[in-house]
């Protein structure tokens, strides 16, 4: 009977109590926003809209630490949100689907994503709240408040993604923005060089039509939502930044051959 209630606990993942995550953050308070944030946004996935899911099966033999996933972008937060709700799902040993939502009931906490600081600080308090499912912030070299600019590198940016990597999964989007084929961050290679992760690319579709910019509100019901995950890669030692680039740019679909299949 003890193993079977062991077993129990283990699959639930109990709720963190007295635990807190890599940047001090208390899990159960993580498991709470996750929860609450994934029933309110089910119905936009599931029910407004329809969402086709390919490649969980690459999921299954995933380490439980050291992944990274890059996909393209589409909204501030519905691309995260989605990615999220498959993940509670995959754990729950579904596959290609989150229309169970049982899942929530234990949604993973070792998940983290990477955001903008400005975007996560400066937009009221729902990306806050967001921010509290897992944000790692960093401040872009490149962008501030929707204008071009130089300034210096983040350096706390990798040794950020490093805990969160030491700690689960982490979500990035290497585009840093969500115009469409912008071109990947060369930020993201030398990260991948410094790190050596596992890298799961993720094409997305469809949300910049069902919602608005923020992925916050609907702009468009019965749209078809896709998310497909490739193959796991892990790249060499002797993988060129370049190198790094090109293959990260043609599994999310950022190359000239694939990008009229994404919107």
């Amino acid at each position: 009977m003890a193993s079977k209630l062991t077993r129990l606990f283990q699959f639930m993942d109990t709720l963190g109590l007295g635990e807190r995550d890599p940047f001090g953050n208390p899990i159960v308070f993580k498991r709470i926003i996750m929860v609450v944030l994934g029933f309110l946004t089910y119905s936009r996935l599931v029910m407004y809209n329809k969402t086709k899911i390919k490649g969980t099966e690459h999921l299954d033999e995933l380490p439980e630490r050291g992944v990274l996933f890059l996909s393209n972008h589409q909204t501030y937060f519905m691309d995260v949100i989605c990615l999220y709700h498959i993940f509670f799902s995959v754990k729950w040993g579904f596959r290609n689907s989150v229309n169970y939502p049982i899942y929530l009931l234990a949604p993973r906490s070792n998940l983290f994503y990477v955001a903008a600081a400005e975007t996560m600080k400066d937009d009221g308090i729902l990306p806050k709240v967001f921010a509290q499912a897992g944000a790692i912030l960093v401040n872009r070299s490149w962008r501030a408040k929707g204008e071009n600019v130089k300034r210096e590198v983040d350096l706390e940016a990798v040794e950020k993604i490093k805990k969160g990597l030491g700690f689960g999964w982490v979500i990035s989007f290497p585009q840093g923005t969500t115009r469409a084929f912008a071109p990947l961050r060369k930020g993201t290679a030398h990260l991948i060089k410094s790190t050596n992760p596992i890298v799961v690319p993720v094409r997305i579709n469809g949300f910049r039509r069902a919602f608005d910019k923020k992925g916050l509100l609907l702009k468009m019901r019965n749209t078809q939502l896709e998310v497909e995950f490739r193959q796991p890669i892990q790249f060499q030692e002797q993988d060129t930044v370049e190198a790094i680039l090109d293959k990260i740019a043609f599994e999310v679909g950022l190359t000239l051959e694939e990008e009229n299949k994404i919107d």
